[in-house]
């Protein structure tokens, strides 16, 4: 019998090989529609929004993040503290970013960690029900649960192309469901789950 996590590994497998055949010129095109959506999800002035670094062939999230910051959100990228522990930390204009592992970049140790009250989510899959495959380490998953248990509840969205749709993904305790996923067809609202 498959086990979730094996489920999960060919879904996230196939979702990946979809989006890498994606036409690059399609993805940018693809990723400004997505930005076109900041005025639907900005947080009010003010609020933390926390991105994303896009790595191989990801959804670039930074014309989204940009508009997000005229609309007067704060800015925060994520920052890989060690094999378990992911924070948010302000990303700031004309501030170094340095190697966060996994081909992404982050702020260093000197920039504000900060509580986002919107995170973008990167995945490789999602479902109909907004249940989400990451890429298997589950930063994002721990990340987020230590923000609730801290009594903060950020506003979810996953962000992908409609390509990385599956059926279904497996369900797991520990998995973090994303209300809302947008896609360069627009933003989809899931029922809330848990």
């Amino acid at each position: 019998m498959t086990t979730p996590r094996e489920s999960k590994k060919v879904l996230r497998q196939e979702a990946l090989a979809r989006r890498d055949a994606l036409d690059e010129t399609w993805r940018i095109d693809a990723s400004l529609r997505i930005a076109a959506w900041a005025e639907e999800i900005a947080p009010p002035p003010g609020s933390v929004a926390s991105g994303f670094w896009p790595i191989r062939s990801e959804v670039d999230v930074r014309p989204l993040m940009t508009r997000l910051r005229e609309k007067g959100a704060r800015l925060a990228l994520p920052a890989i503290l060690d094999k378990t522990t992911m924070i948010f930390r302000e990303f700031e204009r004309d501030r170094t970013l340095v190697d966060m592992g996994f081909g992404t970049m982050g702020p260093d140790a000197n920039a504000v960690v900060l509580e986002p009250d919107l995170v973008l989510v990167p995945l490789a899959a999602f479902d109909g029900r907004g249940h989400r495959i990451g890429y298997g380490a589950g930063y994002y998953d721990r990340a987020i649960e230590r923000l609730r248990a801290d009594g903060h509840a950020p506003r979810l969205v996953g962000i992908a192309f409609d390509c990385q749709q599956v059926d279904r993904v497996p369900d797991e305790p520990h998995d973090v469901v994303v209300p809302e996923i947008l896609t360069e067809s627009g933003l989809r609202r899931f029922a809330a789950s848990r």
